[in-house]
């Protein structure tokens, strides 16, 4: 690209940015939801979700674990399951947590 051209493209980001800046609110305010946010779309889940889903998961394959040990007393089973319900808010047993 010409150094001119460049110098063109730069003024016309320019000019565009409050254009875009002033259009983000409105279509936030527009958008359905009860707090005008609309996710439908987004290919990809918020990043905390993302986290949450990989230290469930962690935790899982490490109860898992536990589980098919049988050195490691029922005792001991139970009250991590019960915990890892607590974090996940279902009930959990060492066949659910296959589903991770």
């Amino acid at each position: 690209m010409k150094r001119g051209g460049f110098s063109a493209l730069c003024l016309l980001c320019a000019l565009a940015l409050p254009a875009v800046a002033q259009e983000a609110p409105a279509r936030a305010a527009a958008a359905p939801g009860k707090d005008g946010r609309d996710t439908k779309g987004y290919p990809f889940p918020a990043r905390a979700d993302t986290v949450a889903a990989a230290q469930n998961m962690a935790h899982a394959m490490a109860l898992r674990d536990y589980c098919a040990d049988a050195r490691v007393p029922a005792e001991f089973v139970r009250e991590r399951l019960a915990r890892f319900s607590r974090m996940t808010g279902r009930e959990e047993t060492c066949r659910s947590l296959l589903d991770y």
